[in-house]
């Protein structure tokens, strides 16, 4: 049985070997890159109806340039992050940020429908490529325990920190400039990248090269791209839509043929007993709920903002700065919390705290001082949602050989997107169906009515995954006095 590397001693302050200046400009571009991926996932959402305009997609066609990005994401999110592993991290990421510029040119310069569709499918191709490679070259360039604790927390709060921007950074561009620059910013980065990427940064190849598990590769993906996009539809249509059911039974299919397989193969894309790991498989779920209910929070409050309270959307994203200071500061100080009372309770702690967070919100339309809890509550929140995120990436990677961070960063990532792509369809379905359900309430109340009954129930998955994530996730092996 291999051994692995023991975490750092007890303490935020534990000793630890200094960063190299080469560590330090590796991580500076790897940080980067994920805070442009995160970016994407919202920068385009306030600039759709200008996009369609100019473009020429019709009102019902605009969620397919928002669901193309997310389907592709996601969907194949975890064959490239086992790619990373066998065939090389650095090549992929650098052949990954290669494909987001020259996809995001050809997205900035699109004059088609169809063009600027191609262009966010081969974003969210490039998203997938990148984001597990880069994490993993993160938790294979700092050792176990309290340096990459504290790199894991910077990327995280950069991940949060980057979705918040996109709905702000979006809303300027299209406002002030044009929505194409949502596009172009990414051309610029992708540009500076690969000009100092191949320097600082080392190829970690598999020294040994296993079969593709090709079986487990097709059927994962199928699964994962049918389950986002069946999630989607029944966010933008109702969870009555039948290629929303025919898509989630197509994934329920494909991921029971998965498993067979992977009990099967000589050489699983995901070895099962990874997926057994309770800090893995916990983990990762913790991951889904923190990213679903946090993000579903933007969405909704989004809603309530323009649609009540008579925001711009402009004004709506501004709002969110600071929930987004919330993101960096829980990032920055996650690794410390974590140091001191070790993952699981880190998880817990933090759930609870976003759940209380969330509970004011659900009462906003009733109080007067009703903006000053709206910015507190969610600068809470987003400090809260950063010490869980950054708590499920250390047990999510924690444990595991380097050879297989690949496989782990890329479970975690997908854990991050389905996250995304869950939270909103869910909340949005049950907030049109309390608005709906209203008798006698239409319009701005019947949206209020809605938005609230959405957010008690947000704050109620937080408290439930607390309790259970207390009991499911492993205890911390008691330190040596």
């Amino acid at each position: 049985m291999t051994t692995h590397p023991s975490p750092s001693p007890a303490g935020p302050d534990a000793a630890a070997p200094p960063v190299s200046v080469g560590q330090r400009i590796a991580l500076l571009v790897l940080l980067t890159a994920s805070f442009t991926l995160a970016l994407d996932f919202s920068i385009l959402n306030v600039a759709l109806p200008r996009i369609g305009a100019e473009v020429g997609f019709a009102l019902a066609d605009l969620q397919w340039i928002s669901t193309a990005f997310a389907v592709c994401a996601a969907g194949f999110t975890l064959l490239f992050g086992r790619l990373a592993d066998l065939f090389g991290r650095r090549r992929q990421f650098l052949a990954g940020i290669a494909l987001l510029g020259a996809a995001s040119l050809l997205g900035g310069l699109a004059g088609e429908p169809w063009l600027l569709l191609v262009a966010r499918v081969a974003q969210g191709i490039a998203t997938a490529a990148v984001t597990p490679a880069a994490l993993s070259l993160l938790t294979t360039s700092f050792p176990e325990g309290a340096m990459r604790d504290r790199a894991l927390g910077i990327n995280g709060a950069l991940m949060a920190a980057g979705f918040t921007t996109g709905a702000v950074l979006g809303g300027l561009l299209t406002d002030l400039i044009s929505w194409r620059w949502a596009f172009f910013i990414n051309v610029i980065v992708a540009v500076a990248v690969l000009a100092i990427g191949p320097v600082v940064l080392k190829e970690t190849a598999s020294l040994r090269r296993p079969r593709l598990d090709v079986p487990g590769a097709v059927t994962v993906t199928v699964a994962l791209v049918a389950g986002v996009y069946g999630l989607t539809q029944a966010g933008q249509h109702s969870w009555s839509d039948v290629r929303s059911w025919a898509s989630l039974g197509v994934a329920a299919v494909m991921i029971l043929a998965f498993l067979v397989i992977e009990r099967t193969v000589a050489e699983p894309l995901v070895p099962l007993r990874v997926l057994a790991r309770r800090t893995t498989g916990w983990g990762n779920l913790a991951g889904v709920l923190a990213f679903a209910t946090q993000t579903s929070v933007v969405f909704l409050l989004t809603v309530f903002l323009q649609e009540v309270r008579g925001f711009t959307p402009l004004q709506a994203g501004l709002t969110f700065a600071v929930m987004g200071v919330g993101t960096v500061i829980g990032g920055l100080i996650a690794p410390r919390i974590i140091a001191l009372v070790g993952g699981r309770r880190a998880i817990v702690s933090g759930l609870v705290i976003q759940g209380s967070a969330t509970i004011p919100l659900a009462f906003l339309g009733d109080l007067q001082a009703w903006m000053v809890v709206l910015l507190i509550a969610t600068f809470l929140g987003g400090v809260a949602n950063l010490v869980v995120i950054v708590g499920f990436m250390v047990a999510a990677t924690s444990g595991l050989p380097d050879a297989e961070q690949g496989l782990a960063t890329g479970l975690a990532t997908m854990s991050q997107q389905i996250g995304i792509t869950l939270g909103t369809p869910v909340m949005s379905a049950i907030a049109t169906a309390a608005g709906a359900g209203a008798a006698g309430i239409a319009g701005a109340a019947g949206v209020l009515n809605g938005v609230s009954t959405a957010l008690a129930i947000n704050a109620a998955l937080c408290i439930a995954g607390a309790i259970w994530m207390a009991f499911a996730l492993p205890r911390a092996p008691k330190k040596p006095a």
